[in-house]
Parts: structure tokens; sequence; C-alpha cells
């Protein structure tokens, strides 16, 4: 998505927020890179509107805790599959 940056940021908080939505989530719906994703959350929309910022930072860090258990059960769904 192009156009921007300071929107994109807020559409981005707003997407994670709503979904409860992964980074690679984001990225993927808006065409962006993860790394984008994290700068428009860590840097851009820090400045722009804190409040927005700490709900999807909260929704993120959730997401980041979690990845370990999603990717274990990835794992062991893949190879359940394989027999």
């Amino acid at each position: 998505m192009k156009g921007n940056i300071e929107e994109r940021a807020v559409m981005l908080a707003q997407y994670i927020i709503e979904k409860n939505s992964t980074v690679r989530d984001a990225a993927k719906q808006f065409g962006v890179s993860k790394s984008t994703v994290h700068k428009d959350i860590a840097e851009r929309l820090y400045k722009i509107n804190r409040d927005l910022f700490n709900q999807a930072r909260t929704v993120l860090d959730k997401n980041k805790a979690e990845r370990h258990i999603r990717g274990g059960l990835a794992t062991k769904e893949k190879h359940f599959h394989k027999v």
C-alpha cells in the first residue's frame, strides 16, 4: 500500500487490533514487508498516536509470546499428516 506513511501506520494498527493479527498477517494484507509493519508501529505510530500504539503493541506482544506454541502445533500437524 503506497501513499501517506502515517495513514498506513494508523491503518496497520487498527487492523492488528481489530483482527488480533500477527505482523505477518498484517504485512500480507497491506502488501508491505514485516519490517515495514514493525517500523510503522514501533517508530511512526509511537509519534503519531500513543494510545493506538499501546493497543497495537499489546496485541503484538501477546502474539509474540504465543508464537512458539503455534509453531509447535504446526510442526506436530505437519508430522502427523506424513504418516
